[in-house]
Parts: structure tokens; C-alpha cells; sequence
């Protein structure tokens, strides 16, 4: 990559005309300590590290919003909008923070609130400026030990709200003030000037110190190129973002979520956007009774679904245009995404066993394009077509339907969906399969899946998923469901069946048939509080007489006892290849 260099001066000249900040950048942060560090480096000759530059086109300013570099420091100060009309514009992607500091030092205020006054206080808080004392030896051998710094600063250099006045130890200089002097020819007038204002008690050797540090001074800002940086050409916002969250890994860590909601809220006309899609998120993971784990990636990637925008998760999605559409519609956008995943929760389906968020999203298509329904159940209506889309969602979990090639998958899907609508208002499931289904892909369990799904162990979140499937029909009721070991697990520890005089290589069949599939089901919470550890044969003598065939039961009494357990897993598994050849409309052998 190439790099180019300039001098400071040069830059901070175009700093807020050519040079700009893009909506990803964070806010600054850094103290009047720092500040000074920085300018200590430069003084020194040390380095400061490269920058990143983005040259942008104009067809590319149209989407961007810019934002003025912080000349005048206030904690409560914020970067403003910058319009970009007219002018070349280039983005800082990487040193913000150093520029903002070069800027504040040379060319404007850093307010400090006095010691012990409160924040709230209005008076409590002045705007300071950045001076050099001249007279000050910058040598490190000269420094008294209580004149040190923690970052090793030994140039006399302070920030101060108004000029210091000078005397035979002290002449303090403004550090912007070099900004007028560019040429050699204006620098020696300077130092002839200084010279003049002196204290006559300053020493020639002092006023030697002076003039050394005022055309080292000259010199950092006007002639040595200091800034040195890599500016990228290329137009694609996905890039640039990529090359921004590995520029910045130094610091706080950023996600893809953090940096587009920053793009996103500066389009959003109310300036509410990270308001709004995070209390969405908190409201549906903590405040909706069931614990979720959505994420805000799944949010915007719904509202790009919803809006019938192209699917693929990146910057160039998310244009002026989307962004107001999805402002214009977010209330509906909030309550189609919140009554999906109340749905899902009256279902059983939670944060523990959802495997695949994307999985979700033409259940958030088909509600959002479905208005007026909640599918709570109070309908007719609601109940029939909540469950299909309860059976759709546990099949595309189980096939792993989702995973690879996801976004064309969910375009696949909305688009059987959006077609659908036109003609009809119900969940078209079986179309949802078919459409799926071409080119080969597994869009739901068949004969091909059965044993993979008997394989499925006790504790691992697709096995809710797995037994969900099978109860089709029940009525879920919003009410808590656990998985349940129907031979009591407490009965299958090694030590209780050595106590029963079982041959070790017995106990490891018992044992390792205990946690299979063949040995789950699903019972309401307080059923399953009500049977905890009582054996099974003791149990199941006061359950309803259907209660058999609902959990898919072998109705032998000899099987009921820990120690057939294997043979029992074995004569479950048959009920339940039968039970899923029902559900696809075939007979059981």
C-alpha cells in the first residue's frame, strides 16, 4: 500500500474543509494530558503513528453523512454534521483522535472543570488553551523530580485558560500562534520578536532554550512531514468498514452492528435509531416473559428482509432511500419482529434452543405483510396458521436449512411468501418446502433425516427442537415445557444399578440409553415437577389413557424398569419413526 506524508500545518489547514469525520467514528475521548503527550512526542521527534484516509467520490458523498472535526472541546460537546457539497471530501478512518488533538492544540480550546466544582455548574468550566513555556529545558537530565509527568512530558507545555503572564523563569508562548509564521523568513522575525519581550533576568542561555524551541516547534509543524498516511481509493463502504474495525483493534472492540448503527442514526431524521433497535433488543431478550437472544444484526437484516431490499448484510443495503423506509415503518417493523418471537416463546422456542436467527426471518416477513394479526390464537385463523409456521420453523431448524448460503435462502423464502400473499393469506409451509427444496437442498425431516434425529442426546438445544416436532397438535399454551427423562435419570446412575448386581458392560447399555433421544419427552413444567424422580412404572399407572400414544410410549409393562431400558429406548424409536412418517403423510411400515 502507499503511503504519502505531509506536514502538519498542512493538514490541520484542511482539517474541517477537506478533512472529515465518517458516521462509523466514536466519539473523542482523550484528555488535555494526552494532548500534551502528543505534542511532547512531536517536539522530541518521536513518531505518531500512520493514518488512514478515504478519497470519496461524489456519487459515493450522496450516501455518506460527514462530521466536522471537535475544534473546541466540550465534554458534553459533540461532533456536528458537516455538508459535503461542493467540496472534495476525504475520511479520516484512523487517527481521530491524534488529529482532533492536533487541532484542539494549535487551533482551539480543550475545557477543564476546576477542582472541586461540580459538573452541573455552568461557571465551573473554562475553555483552555495550549501554550509552551520557552524558557522551560526540554532535556530529561534537567528535570527536577517534582517538575516530572507520568507520560514522561518534559517540554513546558500547558493548557491555560488565559496567557500566563511572564517573568525571568517563565515566557509562555501560544502553540497556535506558529501557524502564522510558514515561512523561514517569518520565523526569524518571530524569534527577533520573542527576543524582544523577554524578562531581563532571562539568562543567555535561557534565551538560547527559546529560540531552539521555537524553530523545533517550526519546524514539527511546517517542515517536517509528520503525517504520514495511506488514503484508499476504493468505493465500496463494505471494504472501508472491514478496514476500519481492523484499523481500530487497538481499542475497544467494534462489531459490524456498532459500526452500521452509526450510519444508520446519522439518516435517521429523529437521531433515535440506537435508541430504538436497542430498547427492541432489550425489550425481547429480558422483557417479553421468555429470555431471548436476538441481536441488533438480526434486527437490521429483518428490516432489510421486511422492506423488500436486497438480504445481504452490509453498508451499500443500507442506503438514504432504506433507511427512510424503514424510519417510516419502524413501529410496525418492532411489533412484526416482537410478535415472532412471542410466537416462538409460547412454542417453547427460546434463546437456549433457537439455533438459527435467520431461520426466523420469513416468519417476520409473512407477520409484517399479515397486519392485524397477532397469532396469539384468539382466531381461528391465528391458531391454524401459527402452528404451520411453528411445524415450518421446527423443520428448517432441524435440516440445518439456514446454514450456508443463508441469504439466499431467506430470499428464496420471501419470495415464495411475497408471491403467496398476492393470492391468498395464509402461511403457505408446503410452498416454503418446495421452494427450498430445489437444487437439491434438505428443506424438511424425511425418511433421509430419522435416524439423525434418534441420535439426538439429552442437554444439547436442537433435542427441544427434535421433540417439539413430534407433538404436534398439543396445545403449547404459552405454558413452560422441559424435557423429561420418562425412565428417571436419578435410576440410571452407575452406583444405584451396581447396587442392583447389573454386569458392567449392562450398565454402560443403561447408562448410555438413559440420555437418548429414545428416553425424552416433553411435559408440561409442573406435570414434570409433579413425576421428578418416581419410577416410571409407578407414575404412568395415574396418566390419562391417550397419554401413551401423545408421548409415543411402548405400552409394555415389562419395559418399564431401569434395567430394560436399552430395549426400551429400542421399541420408542419404532413409535417414533412411525410418529414422523405421520407427520409427512406416509404409513409406517
Amino acid at each position: 500500500m502507499p503511503y504519502a506524508s505531509r506536514t502538519i500545518g498542512a493538514v490541520i489547514d484542511d482539517v474541517n474543509r477537506s478533512y472529515f469525520l465518517p458516521a462509523i467514528q466514536r466519539p473523542y475521548v482523550w484528555s488535555s494530558s494526552q494532548v500534551i503527550a502528543l505534542f511532547d512526542s512531536l517536539l522530541k521527534g518521536y513518531p505518531i503513528s500512520s493514518f488512514m484516509f478515504w478519497a470519496v467520490d461524489d456519487q459515493t458523498k450522496v450516501e455518506l453523512r460527514c462530521y466536522r472535526f471537535i475544534e473546541n472541546y466540550r465534554p458534553d460537546g459533540a461532533n456536528e454534521p458537516a455538508g459535503a457539497e461542493g467540496r472534495q471530501i476525504t475520511l479520516v478512518l484512523d487517527g481521530q483522535q491524534r488529529l482532533t488533538s492536533l487541532l484542539i492544540g494549535l487551533r482551539g480550546t480543550f475545557s477543564e472543570k476546576a477542582k472541586g466544582a461540580r459538573h452541573s455548574n455552568a461557571a465551573a468550566w473554562s475553555a483552555k488553551t495550549l501554550f509552551i513555556d520557552l524558557l522551560k529545558d526540554p532535556d530529561p537530565n534537567n528535570i527536577d523530580e517534582d517538575d516530572g509527568s507520568s507520560l514522561g512530558v518534559t517540554y513546558g507545555l500547558a493548557f491555560h485558560d488565559r496567557r500566563p503572564s511572564n517573568s525571568n523563569r517563565h515566557h509562555w508562548f501560544k502553540m497556535g500562534s506558529i501557524l502564522d509564521y510558514e515561512s523561514e523568513e517569518r520565523l526569524e522575525a518571530l524569534i527577533a520578536k520573542v527576543k524582544t519581550e523577554f524578562h531581563p533576568g532571562v539568562s543567555d542561555w535561557e534565551r538560547g532554550i527559546a529560540e531552539d524551541t521555537l524553530r523545533r516547534l517550526h519546524r514539527v509543524v511546517w517542515r517536517d512531514e509528520g503525517i504520514n498516511f495511506y488514503t484508499e481509493h476504493d468505493q465500496s463502504a463494505d471494504r472501508v468498514l472491514d478496514i476500519f474495525v481492523r484499523a481500530n483493534d487497538g481499542g475497544t472492540k467494534l462489531s459490524k452492528a456498532d459500526l452500521l448503527m452509526s450510519m444508520i442514526t446519522s439518516k435517521w431524521s429523529s437521531g433515535t435509531a440506537r435508541e430504538d433497535i436497542g430498547g427492541l433488543v432489550d425489550r425481547i431478550n429480558k422483557g417479553i416473559g421468555t429470555p431471548n437472544k436476538i441481536t441488533r444484526d438480526l434486527v437490521l437484516k429483518a428490516c432489510l428482509v421486511v422492506c423488500d431490499y436486497d438480504v445481504v448484510y452490509n453498508v451499500r443495503n443500507f442506503t438514504t432511500e432504506a433507511i427512510a423506509e424503514i424510519e417510516r415503518n419502524w413501529d410496525r417493523i418492532g411489533q412484526s419482529i416482537e410478535n415472532t418471537f412471542r410466537l416462538l416463546n409460547r412454542h417453547g422456542l427460546t434463546g437456549d434452543n433457537l439455533g438459527s436467527l435467520n431461520a426466523v426471518l420469513p416468519l417476520v416477513y409473512y407477520i409484517y405483510h399479515t397486519p392485524g394479526f397477532d397469532f396469539r390464537g384468539s382466531t381461528e385463523f391465528e391458531r391454524v396458521n401459527a402452528s404451520a409456521m411453528h411445524y415450518w420453523l421446527l423443520n428448517s431448524l432441524l435440516v440445518s436449512a439456514f446454514v450456508g448460503h443463508s441469504d439466499q435462502t431467506i430470499t428464496t423464502a420471501r419470495a415464495t411468501v411475497r408471491d403467496h400473499l398476492r393470492v391468498a393469506r395464509d402461511f403457505p409451509a408446503q410452498k416454503l418446502f418446495d421452494a427450498m427444496a430445489k437444487g437439491g437442498r434438505l428443506s424438511q425431516v424425511d425418511e433421509r433425516t430419522i435416524e439423525e434425529l434418534l441420535e439426538m442426546q439429552y442437554g444439547k438445544p436442537r433435542t427441544f427442537v427434535a421433540l417439539s416436532l413430534l407433538y404436534q397438535g398439543v396445545d403449547w399454551g404459552g405454558a413452560s415445557w422441559h424435557v423429561d427423562h420418562i425412565i428417571p435419570q436419578a435410576d440410571a446412575q452407575k452406583n444405584v444399578l451396581r447396587g442392583r448386581n447389573l454386569p458392567e458392560h449392562r450398565i454402560q447399555e443403561i447408562v448410555a440409553a438413559s440420555n437418548s433421544l429414545g428416553n425424552l419427552q416433553l411435559l408440561r413444567g409442573d406435570e414434570n415437577i409433579e413425576k421428578g424422580a418416581i419410577p416410571f412404572r409407578s407414575w404412568i399407572t395415574g396418566r390419562r389413557v391417550d397419554f401413551y400414544a401423545q408421548h409415543m410410549i411402548p405400552e409394555r409393562q415389562d419395559l418399564c424398569d431401569v434395567t430394560s431400558l436399552p430395549e426400551f429406548v429400542r421399541e420408542r424409536e419404532k413409535l417414533i419413526r412411525g410418529r414422523i412418517l405421520e407427520l409427512l403423510g406416509r404409513m409406517p411400515a
